[in-house]
Order: C-alpha cells, then sequence, then structure tokens
C-alpha cells in the first residue's frame, strides 16, 4: 500500500480533484505488443470522494527516478474503465490511458501516394485529427502507396513505421506526452541503465525458446485468382541445427528474386531468447527504451512499475532483432 504520509506519487482527476490520501495501489504498464500507457490505480472510497466516471480526464504524477519534482508520468490520460467491490468500505480500481487509445479505437480511410515518409504521414494523420504534436523524429525512408480502408488509425501508424523498418529504416514509436505526441526512435533514450545483479536488479531470468523461430523462408509471387503462387525465393537458414521451421511470406509489393531473397533473410531467426528482470523501480524506463545487460545492449518490450517508495518493477528485455522481427516486420 502506498503511504499517503509519504507519498511521491499523486493521481489527479479532471485536473482539480487530487486523489493522493485514498489512493492504495498504483501500477504503470507499457508494452511494445501494445498501444498506450496504462495505470491500475486502486483507491479506498471515503464519503468526500467525487465521484469518477469513464471518460474523464485523469493524470498519475510523480518524483521521477533521480530527481525531487514532481512531474506527470502519465498524461493526459482519460478513464477507460471503472470496477468497485463493497465489504465494508467500498473500494475502486479504476483503469486510466493516456490518450493515444484514441487513435487506436478510431478508425478512417486514406489514400496515400508513393514517396512520403513515416514522419510526413504521421504529420497528416495529426493534422486531419487535432492530434498535438511534439518531437517527431525524421524517420526519412521513402514509402510506396498506401490504400488504407476503415482501419484505426494507431494501424496506419504501424503500418508506415513497419515499412520503414523493412526498408532498412529505424524502428520508431509513438508515444503521448504532456506536449503532444512525440515520435522516438527505439533505443534512443539519454540515460542507458546498466543492470547489474545486486545492484540494481534483484532477480534475473533467461528464456530461450524455439517457439516463434523460423529456420526457412518461402516467398511468394503474386498470382491470377485461379492460379497457384509462383515462388520467389526459397531462403534457408539453420535448417540443419533446428529443423526446418518455415514461413510462407506473400507480399504484393515484392515483384522479383532480389527483393524476395532479401525479405526472407529478414525473417531467419534461431533460438528467441528474453530476459525477465525484476529490482527497485526506475519509473522512468518505457517501453522500447535501451538498457545493457550482461555487456549486451538490449530493448524493453514490456516494463510494469508498482509504484511507492521505492517500488518495485518488471521488466521484459530482448535483442534489438528479435523486436524487429516480433514487432516491425
Amino acid at each position: 500500500m502506498i503511504s499517503p504520509g509519504n507519498n511521491k506519487y499523486e493521481v489527479v482527476l479532471d485536473n482539480k480533484y487530487y486523489l493522493r490520501e485514498i489512493v492504495e495501489d498504483i501500477t504503470l504498464e507499457e508494452s511494445l505488443d501494445e498501444i498506450a500507457y496504462r495505470a491500475t490505480v486502486k483507491m479506498a472510497i471515503t464519503p468526500d470522494f467525487p465521484g469518477i466516471a469513464p471518460g474523464q480526464e485523469a493524470r498519475v504524477s510523480g518524483i521521477r527516478f533521480g530527481e525531487t519534482h514532481m512531474m506527470p508520468l502519465l498524461h493526459p490520460g482519460v478513464v477507460w474503465e471503472c470496477n468497485s467491490e463493497t465489504q465494508g468500505q467500498k473500494h475502486l480500481t479504476a483503469t486510466i490511458y493516456d490518450k493515444t487509445i484514441y487513435i487506436a479505437k478510431s478508425e478512417d480511410e486514406y489514400l496515400l501516394p508513393a514517396g512520403q515518409t513515416a514522419t510526413q504521414r504521421l504529420k497528416q494523420y495529426a493534422a486531419d485529427w487535432g492530434i498535438t504534436l511534439s518531437q517527431i523524429a525524421d524517420t526519412g525512408v521513402p514509402l510506396a502507396k498506401a490504400v488504407y480502408r476503415a482501419r484505426p488509425i494507431w494501424n496506419m501508424i504501424m503500418a508506415d513505421l513497419k515499412e520503414t523498418a523493412k526498408k532498412g529504416g529505424e524502428m520508431y514509436r509513438a508515444r503521448m506526452t504532456p506536449s503532444g505526441l512525440d515520435l522516438v526512435k527505439l533505443g534512443d533514450n539519454q540515460t542507458i541503465w546498466v543492470l547489474e545483479m545486486n545492484q540494481n536488479i534483484q532477480s534475473l531470468g533467461q528464456n530461450r525458446t524455439l517457439e516463434g523461430s523460423i529456420t526457412q523462408v518461402k516467398v511468394m509471387g503474386n498470382a491470377s485468382e485461379d492460379a497457384r503462387s509462383p515462388v520467389l525465393a526459397l531462403v534457408k537458414g539453420e535448417t540443419e541445427k533446428y529443423g526446418t521451421l518455415q514461413k510462407v511470406l506473400a507480399d504484393e509489393k515484392i515483384t522479383n528474386a532480389d527483393q524476395a531473397k532479401t525479405e526472407g533473410e529478414r525473417f531467419l531467426s534461431g533460438i528467441q531468447e528474453t530476459f525477465t528482470v525484476q529490482g527497485i523501480d526506475i519509473n522512468t524506463i518505457r517501453a522500447g527504451d535501451k538498457m545493457q545487460l550482461n555487456g549486451g545492449e538490449v530493448l524493453v518490450m514490456s516494463v510494469r512499475h508498482k509504484l511507492g517508495d521505492p517500488g518495485e518493477m518488471t521488466m521484459e528485455l530482448t535483442w534489438p532483432d528479435y523486436i524487429r522481427r516480433r514487432c516491425y516486420a
């Protein structure tokens, strides 16, 4: 339980109700597989509680690791769901998302010309939807023509970012901040933490598996409606070592054998390796941040901050190549 008398965290509702004294627990969670930063806030309801409902604005603020002043951690946010239970005293759990959630739930339609970058397209989506932009990285890679029919805005953004990565560009992620939507390059965080046992982490788990591994890729070409698709390339990896784990790749943008070979090689992978780290909370770490672990550079796939003093943190880490295959293929 968070102790109100020594609490370096605050939940603010509608920019006027400060709920610090009734907050029992706050958890912040983020994953590269998900869209918005999520807070789960548990509260003990008192007679003077102002009430809470989905749609209300909310933010989670706190004293950031290594600093002394209260700053927003999740903001701007919106209350998305509320659940309550009464056993003597009433307790309520609120789920709060940052406002990236709106571009995940809102659909539109776009016809986008060839030659635009993901950055230019993001600026177009933002202008059409009234999204305030803040620090937007220049992705720099011209994209092919795109026709997006009735799909969420977030899916369009991710399709553009995936194509950027496929064409040799960097990996990027959109993040909501108090000053607007940012587009950041993965691993571009200024502070890179060196994770060491018995120093700043308490436990380190390692998982290695062939689940999700690909040792052979068959790249198919385009075919007429009644014909079998031609095979443009059969790309082999470590089939002798791990056996044949084949992926069939069909992409209308691949038109020749050279393209097919290059694209197929991107999907080849051997053992999938991830690390689970637990330790004292560093509340500024976000999904996509770069860390150093055992002398190598890894990326944060997911992070869970159980806020408190000092708080607890659980992270799933892996190699950048794995992120590229899993999230940007």
